[in-house]
């Protein structure tokens, strides 16, 4: 039987079910969080993501905006968003004010922004009193990270890192294998996240293509920073292992680039178990080729961000088995958590993020009620995930700049 929770609050007495068989998708104080976006207007593919994972989850009513530091285009893209006049902003720290003020003021706020620009609009919100969805990376420093999550401990405000992929029901079903014992003792990992689009000279794509080649805007690396800790998180994840050292060559295998559009990283589990992570955005007919594989003395593990909905698990000496996202057959409660339509009804990359959003809107929404959740009702990653992926990014250029030494990852 899945786990009743009442929930007495000034907005009345709710339940929820913190696992098996319930919908994620049901909000937990019976209305819909306020959110806000910074970033995400016209033109932003990533902000379209967010905002359709936001509205998919059924947690979340987007009220208000700064959806772009051009005033038309925010005003535009706040129009198409149905945001009312009043709370489309041409500027952030005004939004955080304003927002602040209100008594339906919004109760955090997605950034959707570059890079750069993470660390000093987190923490005017959280500053603020508003709870924070961030995209990755976390910063573009580890010293800005730190920061982050310090005043993150001091407000005591949620910060949420959206890493998507990690809120595939499949992930997870292979995240509580490996923690049920399905592979045994870890003994050898391999990650990879493969892509085209750097092939091309970068005028071809863009401007997000040029910022995030340019050093002076993303900081020590650049596809390492972009899908590489997309990579790391995953490993990380479903593993429930950190990586002690890398050994990490960065190269230019595509168009003449500043930086490196490819990174070859040998790697240590905690555990002393090696593995290798290969980052590309520069492999022609690659398109969002995100894959992980990892063997144990007992068995292995493999899944595909391509095909999100298989999982190929093959105990040592006995057939392999293919788990298909749905319930029952083999599924756990903890990915049937987030299964929501039957087998055969594909469910992928929209779906993570609104699972992800759904367990943003538990967590936020408790953390309001003054609630603390029973662990494991969400699987979510925070401020600490986000400081994980910027001390993965540093040792990882250390390690490139010495010549390919092993570097340890700092604490």
């Amino acid at each position: 039987m899945p786990l009743l929770i009442s929930l007495k609050t000034h907005y009345g007495e709710h339940s929820m079910t913190s696992v098996g068989k319930c919908n994620l998708r049901n909000p937990l104080l019976g209305r819909r969080l306020r959110l806000g976006f910074v970033g995400g207007g016209r033109g932003g593919l990533v902000g379209q993501w967010h905002s359709a994972g936001a509205r998919l989850s059924n947690h979340w009513e987007v009220l208000a905006g700064a959806l772009s530091s051009d005033p038309d285009n925010a005003h535009a893209s706040a129009a198409e968003w149905m945001i009312a006049t009043n709370r489309s902003y041409s500027d952030w720290n005004e939004m955080a004010e304003a927002e602040a003020e209100r008594d339906d003021g919004i109760e955090a706020v997605s950034i959707v922004t570059p890079n750069w620009t993470h660390h000093r609009i987190a923490a005017a919100f959280l500053k603020a009193g508003i709870d924070v969805i961030l995209d990755k990376p976390m910063t573009t420093t580890v010293s800005d990270a730190r920061e982050l999550l310090e005043l993150q401990r001091a407000t005591g405000r949620v910060v949420v890192m959206t890493y998507p992929h990690a809120h595939h029901a499949m992930v997870r079903q292979a995240k509580h294998m490996i923690r049920n014992g399905a592979v045994g003792t870890i003994r050898q990992a391999h990650v990879e996240y493969a892509q085209e689009w750097a092939t091309s000279p970068v005028p071809d794509r863009g401007k997000g293509a040029i910022w995030r080649r340019d050093p002076e805007k993303v900081g020590r690396a650049s596809t390492t920073a972009d899908v590489g800790t997309h990579a790391y998180h995953l490993l990380h994840t479903m593993t429930g292992q950190d990586i002690a050292s890398v050994r990490a060559e960065f190269h230019n295998c595509g168009a003449p680039q500043p930086m490196e559009d490819t990174a070859f990283v040998n790697f240590r589990l905690e555990n002393g178990a090696p593995g290798i992570l290969w980052v590309t955005q520069a492999a022609p007919g690659q398109y969002c080729g995100l894959r992980i594989r990892v063997w144990g003395d007992k068995g292995g593990l493999d899944w595909d961000q391509e095909k999100p909905e298989v999982l190929r698990y093959v105990p040592l000496g006995e057939q392999e088995q293919i788990f298909i996202r749905g319930r029952g057959n083999g599924i756990l409660p903890e990915a049937e958590r987030l299964t929501h339509l039957p087998r055969g009804h594909g469910e992928a990359a929209v779906d993570a993020w609104a699972n992800l959003y759904a367990e943003a809107g538990v967590a936020i929404a408790s953390r309001r009620a003054g609630y603390a959740l029973p662990e494991g009702s969400v699987e979510l990653s925070g401020a600490e995930d986000g400081l994980k992926g910027m001390l993965f990014i540093d040792a990882c250029a250390d390690s490139h700049e010495s010549g390919g030494s092993w570097v340890a990852l700092k604490q």
